[in-house]
């Protein structure tokens, strides 16, 4: 009976079936030997609709751009104006008494008030870079030595609000007509005043570096302004020559 029975081994640790696969290194075969000497094949399972892991990312490139952030690369370069504007020379020491604070005060805000002032009344250096230039200032001369349509578009603007409340009918057929010929009338005229700004600042500013359509667009904003809320003040009176 025994002797019919099969004969059974037990496996020593040494002959221990392999039941996993290690990760491969780079230039090493799919097909490795296990503790018994067998050769088994490490075979790859993906899951359907995954894709392949990206390429992980160069560490020496990660590491040049995190001491460039860190270097302060990727902000926004000042502009020449706030460049200008900074205080150059040493830092001058902070107050020592209160007499000495309150003097400090006082002078910059009189700095300030001067400034202030020299940019109503038009000195180049005081203006914002918006109207600075001699473009912009030959621009400002011609919108202000003539009459210009635009000058009462706010009027006009206030009168057209107060006609929506008045319930008459009859005023808000008149009103919507006026508006409308206030409107062809500030067309034709922004093509007049296009125009004559086009011709003086070629003639009299050749290598001007300011572009004709920003300079048109200046001088048209500025139109439509009351005379005395204009910003810088008009330095030329209603029809002196430019």
């Amino acid at each position: 009976m025994a002797e019919l029975l099969p004969t059974v081994r037990a496996r020593g640790p040494s002959q221990a079936r392999t039941t996993g696969c290690h990760p491969l290194a780079p230039g090493v075969s799919r097909w490795e030997p296990t503790p018994a000497g067998r050769r088994v094949r490490c075979v790859k399972f993906r899951l359907p609709g995954r894709s392949r892991a990206a390429a992980a990312p160069d560490p020496a490139v990660d590491l040049t751009e995190q001491q460039l952030v860190a270097a302060g690369k990727g902000r926004p370069t000042p502009k020449r104006a706030e460049a200008q504007g900074r205080r150059q020379g040493p830092v001058p020491p902070p107050p020592t008494t209160r007499k000495e604070a309150y003097r400090r005060m006082r002078d910059q805000q009189a700095a300030q008030r001067a400034s202030g002032r020299g940019a109503v009344r038009g000195v180049d250096a005081d203006l914002p870079a918006r109207d600075r230039g001699p473009a912009k200032k030959l621009v400002r001369d011609i919108v202000d030595s003539r009459r210009n349509v635009g000058s009462v578009f706010l009027l006009l603007a206030l009168f057209l609000i107060v006609s929506l409340v008045v319930p008459s009918e009859a005023f808000k057929s008149y009103s919507s007509l006026v508006a409308l010929l206030f409107f062809v009338a500030l067309a034709v005229d922004s093509v007049l005043l296009r125009r004559r700004i086009r011709t003086l600042v070629a003639e009299r500013l050749p290598n001007a570096t300011d572009k004709p359509g920003s300079l048109v667009w200046y001088g048209i904003s500025r139109s439509t302004m009351i005379r005395r809320w204009r910003f810088p003040k008009a330095q030329v009176g209603l029809g002196d020559e430019i």
